[in-house]
């Protein structure tokens, strides 16, 4: 059984549990508490120098980066590739909404709340907020036409944005106005195997501490 190094709070940490439970791997769950710094204990630091989570230990195996966990998971212990299509072409729609959750999505959110949550910032900016909403848009035109991020299946790019956007509805940002992604975050909230299970405590907990930081509803 693979050793999961996590903290629930981090929608990263929650997309590759996603991807776990839709393929049945039992993962041996080692909860990190970031704020206390068990990151930075020796004996982690041994496993990933750059002691950050998620981290995967597999065997022989350590890896971290929630993205190329998920691909490992689906790689490793998918039934079909289903989850991770093996034709290049759509394989490469998978990774591009994967990056791009990654380079601007996710990375747009933190730039807009991270300020006020960890580096003592008063208020957030408006601009930071807009630009996220930006790249909601974008997703909200990937989404047109089908009913899931690649496509007419569940991949694991759906498990690593659907961790990144109900995070984002839980802060208080407003989904709604983005019609396609309001319409598939309910649809992953109803039909995505070990959704509540695996995401909707982390999202509820990560939601009070930025609404309380942010001053949003």
């Amino acid at each position: 059984m693979p050793d999961y190094y996590y903290m629930p709070l981090s929608s990263p940490c929650r997309s590759a549990l996603l991807t776990a439970k839709a393929l049945g791997v039992e993962l041996n769950l080692k909860h990190l508490d970031l704020m206390a710094g068990d990151q930075m204990k020796p004996e982690f630091v041994a496993i990933n120098p750059q002691h950050c989570v998620p981290t995967l230990v597999d065997g022989d195996l350590a890896l971290w980066e929630s993205r190329a966990i998920c691909a490992y998971l689906a790689n490793q212990y998918g039934k079909d590739d289903s989850l991770y299509p093996k034709d290049p072409k759509t394989r490469a729609k998978v990774d591009r909404l994967m990056y791009f959750d990654m380079g601007t999505l996710y990375f747009r959110f933190g730039e807009y709340v991270y300020p006020v949550m960890f580096r003592g910032e008063e208020k957030p900016n408006p601009e930071k907020l807009e630009k996220l909403h930006e790249a909601l848009g974008w997703l909200n035109g990937f989404l047109a036409g089908h009913d899931w991020a690649a496509g007419d299946h569940i991949t694991i790019a759906d498990h690593v944005l659907v961790a990144s956007v109900s995070t984002f509805e839980s802060a208080g940002i407003d989904i709604t106005r983005h019609e396609n992604v309001a319409a598939w975050l309910a649809r992953c909230k109803s039909t995505m195997p070990g959704y509540a299970e695996v995401n909707q405590h982390g999202v509820d907990e990560f939601g009070k501490m930025a609404k309380a930081k942010l001053g949003t509803n």
